[in-house]
């Protein structure tokens, strides 16, 4: 004998727990644990600790007999080289490693609605920038403190301007996106390296070797040129600001854009 049952008897499911909805913040978290947890990420997480004493150590050297170049604004400009090197590899990681080590197929069985993954790591990604940036103030803070100790004045001076910071974290959130981009176009994790190397590195020989094409084209499209103007401490002109901006729309909007719709729509193996 069947028995229905009345619908309205029973408990009412939770909206969230019906959709089985992974909260943002989680996902962010996941997506932060997973920059370091590998053996790669975490050496090459190391290696911006190792790298930034070897960069500090040489400036004290270099400039024993100029220590007016000995001062916070100069060690935090320095300091944000090498994260600026190694954390746009760790974004590739991020994106490719779903893809290569496999992980893509559990990711999304997760969380079915790509998107919400891909808006996650890209928030981790800005989260990335923010703390590198504090890193390099922590570092140049550090070193600047062991150049007053050891070297002459004006050695140890705080001098330091906004303008320093701002353009540190945008040329911080460019060379993360721009590695993110690549990334998420390509879906390998060798192929997106060697285009984020290769590429503008190509871009800038072709600028310097064609005097043409670096006044009328690289001057808008070359992000060495670009970037040029953010790696002083001085504030950027609206025309830098422009460029810049045409630089981003080329080099990472439009790979991001298709990588994006490439995440969402590729077949997971």
């Amino acid at each position: 004998m069947t028995t229905l049952t009345n619908t309205r008897d029973l408990p009412a499911t939770p909206r969230a727990s019906r959709a089985g909805a992974i909260p943002m913040s989680r996902l962010v978290t996941v997506e932060l644990r997973k920059l370091t947890d590998t053996r790669a990420g975490f050496w090459l997480a190391a290696s911006i600790g190792v790298i930034s004493v070897v960069v500090a150590v040489a400036m004290l050297i270099a400039n024993r007999n100029d220590p007016s170049n000995l001062y916070f604004g100069q060690f935090f400009g320095m300091m944000n080289i090498p994260t600026g090197i190694i954390l746009p590899v760790m974004a590739i990681l991020l994106v490719t490693g779903e893809w290569s080590q496999r992980t893509a197929l559990t990711t999304f069985t997760m969380e079915p609605r790509r998107q919400r993954i891909v808006i996650a790591k890209l928030l981790t990604m800005l989260i990335a920038a923010v703390v590198a940036v504090a890193l390099s103030l922590l570092l140049g803070a550090v070193a600047n403190v062991v150049a007053g100790i050891i070297a002459a004045d004006p050695a140890g001076a705080w001098t330091f301007t906004g303008a320093g910071l701002v353009n540190a974290l945008v040329l911080q959130l460019f060379g993360l996106l721009l590695g993110f981009g690549f990334a998420a176009l390509i879906l390998s994790t060798p192929g997106a390296i060697v285009a984020y190397f290769a590429l503008p590195t190509a871009l800038s020989l072709a600028t310097e070797l064609v005097p043409w094409f670096g006044r009328n084209i690289g001057a808008w499209v070359d992000v060495s040129s670009t970037n040029a103007a953010f790696q002083t401490e001085d504030w950027a002109t609206g025309g830098e600001w422009t460029k810049l901006i045409v630089s981003g729309i080329i080099w990472i909007a439009l790979p991001l854009t298709f990588g994006i719709a490439r995440i969402l729509r590729s077949e997971v193996k």
